[in-house]
């Protein structure tokens, strides 16, 4: 299988991990020097990463899934994988969602002045406060073959990959169809080494989100906050990363912090690009390489999660919405709290991992119950740190869900089928 023979010498080691350190720290230091010929080269150099890794999230998530979904075929193993990635991500994003509704209840966020909330009404995006929660659906359902990988649409490619996949396992005694996987796993072969030296060379593009990032706050583009409400949501992802999901790794008898290790250079790409999609080649190379987790895991698993387990999203809507309606005098009571929990795990859940992709789903959700969207406006500037960090989160989320996987499934599994 793919990359087997590099394995041995492709972990994370402590050379790597300082390297990484170190092109964080310094693009930070040079981001804030306001240089503007450096700031704009960075700014160039980020991009670059930014549309190299999205270039290759859309074969990744295509390819690992049908070639996964062709080789495990209809066995036990496929239900097996998709059963326990189910549970582990439904666990973990109602157990973010919860933490997140006990920061609010117990902080208590207050109300804002009604022109401050007028005034946000100018920053909402245009035309996204009209978008119907069924238009997203609709979009997941594609009309022509090419319109989900063109588009980047996530969801939409999940579903082709699975349709393909499993048609491909069906029909696996056909000679056209072997000639046909055999196609496909060599085009993925290909990806991976591709992916392989985009890794390698990261250490340039880390140094140059950072400094990106350091440039912007000292330019003061990233501003002020909304107190308490601010707490809320950056608390909440702050403990579900650093205790709650750790947890959920003991639980299970694995070693948290041999995870976060492994997993490191996918958190840290998450935090720069805020997509989970982007990042996904990264973060499957890290699984399969740092991590070792089985191929059949790594491959199904990942491109699944980044998907569907939204840990911070879940946190973020709800606790969002329920800031919104108390502003707009909804009176929060137990059966609308406890609904609107529902709807942000199932709204998480249906969420593409790109960037923004919460605030734009958050701010349709609120637009359809006539709730006053402006403070989605006042929001908006410092957005883009909480982005970042639920980013991180749910791309950790996805890192813990394919650890558990693995060690649950690891007695017992069938070997996946050689074509």
């Amino acid at each position: 299988m793919i990359m087997k023979d590099n394995q041995k010498n492709t972990g994370f080691n402590g050379r790597q991990f300082a390297l990484w350190m170190t092109a964080l720290i310094l693009g930070g230091i040079l981001g804030t020097l306001g240089i503007g010929w450096l700031n704009e080269f960075f700014n160039f150099i980020a991009s670059v990463y930014t549309r190299l890794f999205q270039f290759v999230a859309v074969p990744t998530i295509a390819l690992a899934v049908t070639t996964t979904l062709a080789l495990l075929g209809t066995r036990k193993n496929t239900g097996r994988i998709f059963l326990h990635t189910i549970m582990y991500t439904l666990l973990t994003t109602a157990v973010a969602a919860l933490v997140g509704l006990l920061l609010f209840k117990l902080i208590e966020p207050g109300n804002l002045p009604a022109d401050v909330i007028q005034q946000g009404n100018t920053n909402v995006p245009e035309n996204l406060g009209t978008i119907s929660y069924y238009s997203h659906i609709l979009s997941v359902i594609p009309n022509n073959i090419l319109l989900p990988f063109s588009s980047g649409n996530v969801l939409s490619i999940l579903l082709v990959a699975v349709a393909v996949g499993l048609v491909l396992a069906m029909k696996k005694e056909s000679e056209n169809i072997q000639v046909l996987l055999k196609g496909i796993l060599g085009m993925q072969e290909v990806l991976f080494a591709l992916i392989k030296g985009l890794v390698w060379t990261l250490p340039f593009g880390i140094a140059a989100f950072a400094a990106q990032l350091s440039a912007q706050v000292s330019a003061g583009f990233i501003i002020g906050s909304l107190g308490k409400y601010t707490a809320v949501v950056l608390g909440g992802n702050l403990i579900q990363f650093f205790i709650v999901l750790p947890l959920f790794l003991l639980i299970r008898g694995i070693n948290p912090l041999r995870v976060f290790r492994c997993m490191l250079p996918a958190v840290l790409m998450a935090l720069f690009t805020k997509s989970s999609a982007a990042t996904l080649p990264v973060t499957v190379a890290s699984a399969e390489n740092n991590l070792k987790a089985k191929e059949e895991v790594a491959r199904f698993v990942l491109p699944i999660c980044c998907t569907i387990n939204m840990n911070g999203c879940a946190a973020f809507i709800l606790v969002t919405s329920l800031f919104v309606m108390q502003n707009g005098g909804w009176t929060l009571t137990l059966p609308i709290v406890m609904l609107w929990l529902f709807i942000s795990i199932v709204s998480a859940i249906g969420n593409a991992g790109v960037p923004m992709g919460c605030y734009f789903l958050t701010l349709s959700l609120m637009s359809g119950i006539q709730a006053p969207i402006g403070i989605l406006g006042i929001i908006l500037p410092i957005y883009t740190i909480i982005d970042m960090i639920e980013t991180a989160e749910n791309v950790w989320s996805d890192s813990c869900v394919c650890a558990m996987v693995d060690k649950t499934l690891s007695a017992g599994m069938e070997p996946p089928v050689k074509i």
